[in-house]
């Protein structure tokens, strides 16, 4: 199985800088792209000087994540490729155990390693953690982090295990199953796209799987703060249209009430902290999901119920 390592830049020369010795160093014969959403620094400049072994794939344009991945990928024919954030230090030895697990289960069509904390090595990462699940609610979190506290990692989460959703930060996908699914949604720009990814493939009976036995340090606030009004909005429309996209009828409606209910409150709480560009952020994310609904209900295709349970945590 050939692998490549695909880093989606965007004005981001002095991470490249930083961060792609660690991965020429530790990914053995893996080739090393960069998919650039049209930068204006020195990002090429530097990989010609410094990284002459680092593969460019241009883009025309800022495509944002989902579509520059997805306009990227179609210009490398390994059969798995990993998708690395360019704030991300890989350690060594941590493509061997990712290979092995696509090797031994073909159904497999996402992964991610354990990521950690970069500033706290001991910690995991918010970005991930240790492979991901989805609330009741729809609400996103991780094995070794719930809402913002993130654990300490002392091997509990060593185990290779099937689970929902795997982070972007570092998320190994079969070229083949990535291109079956469609890539990601273009729309979505940025974030929620891999979890729109991951139910997808689950809905069509591939697998999406964690594997503790390989790490990487992740930095993480790369592209937008975790307070950010714009990545609260991106988080809400796009969470939305995923479950619209993927969820069984009875569960998706449920699931549209303790949202909206849930949101409400977090209006309230915006307001009462004179957040109001947060406030605007909500209002503009259901506003355009209002407006993407119907197209998005009648685009169904394969459906998953949640309620299969996998744990007393309520999650799927």
């Amino acid at each position: 199985m050939s692998l490549a390592i695909a880093i989606l830049n965007y004005n981001g020369a002095d991470l490249l800088k930083r961060f792609l010795p660690s991965v020429l160093q530790h990914s053995g014969t893996a080739t090393i792209y960069v998919i650039d959403n049209a930068s204006t620094d020195h990002s090429k400049a530097l990989l010609e000087a410094d990284f002459p072994t680092v593969k460019w794939v241009g883009l025309d344009q800022n495509y944002g994540y989902a579509e520059g991945y997805n306009k990227g990928i179609t210009q490398i024919d390994e059969t798995l490729i990993c998708l690395l954030n360019s704030d991300v230090e890989v350690t060594a030895n941590w493509t061997i155990p990712m290979v092995a697990l696509f090797d031994a289960q073909p159904l497999a069509a996402m992964a991610q390693p354990k990521i950690k904390d970069l500033t706290k090595p001991d910690y995991f990462e918010y970005a991930g953690a240790a492979g991901g699940y989805l609330d009741l609610m729809g609400l996103p979190y991780c094995r070794g982090r719930v809402g913002k506290t993130c654990e300490r990692d002392t091997g509990q989460y060593n185990d290779t295990v099937q689970v929902t959703w795997v982070s972007g930060a570092c998320l190994f996908v079969r070229k083949e199953a990535f291109t079956t699914l469609g890539g990601f949604d273009p729309s979505f720009f940025m974030h929620f796209e891999e979890i729109d990814l991951c139910l997808r493939a689950k809905g069509m009976g591939y697998q999406v799987w964690a594997v503790g036995t390989s790490e990487v340090l992740h930095l993480g606030g790369g592209s937008l703060a975790t307070e950010s009004p714009r990545k609260l909005y991106y988080n809400i429309r796009n969470s939305l249209l995923t479950y619209t996209k993927n969820l069984a009828l009875l569960p998706l409606l449920w699931l549209y009430v303790v949202r909206a209910a849930f949101d409400t409150t977090l209006v309230l709480y915006f307001m009462l902290q004179l957040k109001f560009d947060h406030v605007h952020a909500i209002i503009r994310a259901y506003d355009a999901f209002s407006e993407r609904f119907r197209t998005t209900f009648q685009a169904r295709k394969h459906t998953l119920n949640p309620l299969q349970l996998f744990s007393i945590l309520l999650r799927f």
